[in-house]
């Protein structure tokens, strides 16, 4: 299966989706990679699913990737004796320690680190803004808050403190399980959520260890004060609209979303964008003009990914919400403005590589080059030239199948694994090879091979070479 799209797309499993015919639809649909939500359901139908992926894998012959997307400590409310109350804009109600179950006048929310944090005049969230709380006083163990906004209040919603760090870890008992879970099932990419420091992010790096690719949920506003540290220690980076979305004012979030595509672009890290992107088509076979719109303008942004999340996961449409974005990223890719709206400037970090993937692209430009191919053993070669988003497709050859996994997230990317050339005369034969048999170079047209010498040895690329592919 060859895309002819350049984006890519992330579907969220559960249990609309995790069954294994379903899976595979999706994928011939146009999922590139799938999201385990580690928020919801349990070690084994997270079991069913990846296996599920691994087995759609292997009979469509295209690496896909999985995503393992860890909870975070997200914050939380504790229960009601009732379940929910009623509350009025104007009454008083008291958050507290007391796990005593909480009822119209109070109720407990577990995490002394939220009320050692919080002061007087402080909003509080609940339930994604849908309740707003204002601090009128507070102690080591309890803040007395007085209602803004909202009706009803129920066991469990999640807390929100805009503006302010929580000085708790980004990784929970539970997530370490979930960790441990997700890199025994070898998944490809981890997901931390939550991250608010670049020790978040190191943390999670020492204990994977190179197993798997990770990469940093930008949901809170502590991180974008600290996104050049953060950016240091990723390897791809998810615009969690939600949340994000919940912490600032909602004009804030299209400009966060276009300085942290940018910010990624220029680093060549795989960027998502995430959250409602066609929210309405968990209910409807249609999305709304809207929304067509905010998943267009992601792509006209150069996003490499676009993620559906309840869409897939518990939607009544997940085949149809695939189809859908798959459609839409394709027409705004054939409008012949989009390379000019979604081009943009890279700094140079390493000036002869870098110098020698903008060569190629440019090289390739010309009418006689059907396709370029990268050989790569970590994946960096074709990170970089999906960085400079070349219109041709682009083949990345790797001989190990995790680095073609990691690479199903990077824009316009077809990795492949394919031996390791022994030398530059079989390294043109193993490019031209699978550019044919994949269609992307037809017989007696050129190849753009970027690769480096010695081969197998990881490094910038240091060689460009035009081979032929075999004529009929």
């Amino acid at each position: 299966m060859i895309r002819t799209r350049r984006a890519r797309i992330v579907a969220t499993l559960g249990p609309a989706s995790r069954a294994p015919e379903q899976v595979e639809a999706l994928a011939r649909a146009g999922a590139d990679v799938f999201r385990v939500n580690f928020s919801h359901g349990t070690h084994a139908d997270h079991a069913q699913a990846i296996a599920a992926v691994r087995a759609a894998e292997a009979r469509l012959d295209r690496p896909i990737a999985v995503l393992a997307d860890l909870q975070g400590p997200k914050l939380r409310l504790g229960r009601f004796a009732e379940g929910s109350v009623k509350i009025a804009p104007g009454q008083a109600f008291r958050i507290d320690l007391d796990p005593a179950p909480g009822d119209a006048a109070r109720v407990c929310a577990p995490h002394p680190e939220v009320l050692a944090a919080v002061r007087e005049g402080a909003e509080i969230l609940i339930d994604d803004g849908r309740v707003r709380l204002r601090v009128t006083a507070c102690g080591r163990d309890y803040a007395e808050t007085v209602v803004e906004v909202g009706e009803t209040l129920s066991n469990h919603k999640g807390l929100n403190l805009p503006g302010h760090a929580i000085p708790i870890p980004a990784l929970t008992d539970k997530d370490r399980k979930d960790l441990a879970f997700a890199l025994k099932q070898e998944c490809d990419w981890i997901a931390l959520s939550f991250v608010q420091r670049a020790a978040d992010m190191a943390e999670l790096r020492q204990i994977v260890r190179g197993r798997a690719a990770v990469l940093a949920k930008i949901e809170k506003p502590a991180a974008l004060e600290a996104l050049d540290e953060i950016l240091d220690l990723c390897d791809g980076v998810m615009v969690a609209r939600g949340d994000l979305g919940v912490e600032l004012a909602p004009e804030e979030v299209p400009v966060v979303q276009k300085s942290l595509i940018r910010a990624c672009r220029t680093r060549g890290l795989p960027v998502i964008v995430a959250t409602q992107m066609l929210e309405s088509m968990v209910t409807a076979p249609t999305p709304t003009r809207a929304e067509a719109s905010d998943v267009a303008g992601a792509v006209y942004e150069g996003a490499d990914a676009l993620m559906l999340s309840a869409e897939t996961a518990a939607g009544g449409f997940p085949n149809e919400a695939v189809t859908v974005m798959d459609k839409i990223i394709g027409r705004v890719e054939r409008d012949p403005r989009w390379p000019e709206l979604m081009d943009a400037e890279f700094p140079i970090e390493d000036a002869d590589a870098d110098a020698l993937v903008a060569a190629a692209d440019r090289a390739a430009q010309g009418p006689s080059v059907a396709c370029l191919a990268s050989f790569t053993t970590t994946g960096q070669t074709a990170l970089r030239l999906a960085r400079q988003r070349p219109l041709q497709p682009a083949l990345a050859l790797t001989p190990h199948l995790a680095v073609a996994r990691r690479l199903a997230l990077t824009w316009g990317v077809e990795a492949r694994v394919a031996p390791q050339p022994e030398d530059s005369e079989s390294l043109a034969k193993v490019a031209t090879d699978v550019a044919a048999r994949l269609g992307l170079a037809p017989p007696g047209r050129r190849v753009l091979i970027l690769a480096g010498l010695p081969m197998g040895s990881p490094g910038a690329a240091n060689i460009l070479r035009l081979a032929h592919t075999p004529r009929r």
